[in-house]
């Protein structure tokens, strides 16, 4: 009996050995070489080296405020330079059914009702923040001053 333990655990190990051997080969060529990792501020400034796309360039420096879209069964996207917002009204009341912080922006805080505002905080990680707080008109989700 201990000898077929024995000789169990010895094909074990012998199956992982080359398991981890041919996933060793593997890897290199689905994934390619792997290079050094970069800190934050490497990233940051790597990326500060690449051409900015046409369509940031070329845009007004100050924006029209979102106006909502038609979205989804559940609700309307309200798009921010910060992030996206899918929100509904019901009753005078409104609530945000979900929130996607663009890219270089986090969420902060965020209020998603129903009440009769309700509010989400985008921050940047660089620049300023987007505070994006709605109300109803109606059945349409639309966006209030800020404050």
């Amino acid at each position: 009996m201990k000898r077929l333990v024995l000789a169990w655990v010895a094909a074990a190990l012998a199956a992982t050995g080359a398991a981890v051997a041919a996933l060793g080969l593997v890897s290199g060529a689905l994934t390619g070489t792997s290079g050094p990792v970069l800190t934050q501020d490497e990233a940051r400034a790597a990326l500060a080296t690449l051409p900015r796309p046409i369509s940031a360039s070329a845009a007004p420096a100050t924006t029209p405020p979102p106006t909502p879209q038609p979205g989804t069964p559940e609700g309307e996207f309200v798009r921010t330079p910060g992030g996206t917002v899918i929100a509904s009204c019901a009753g005078g009341l409104v609530t945000l059914r979900s929130w996607s912080p663009a890219q270089g922006y986090s969420v902060d805080g965020v209020e998603p009702g129903p009440g009769r505002e309700a509010e989400v905080e985008f921050e940047a990680d660089e620049g300023e923040d987007v505070e994006l707080k709605l109300g109803c008109s109606g059945d349409r989700p639309v966006r209030l001053p800020p404050g």
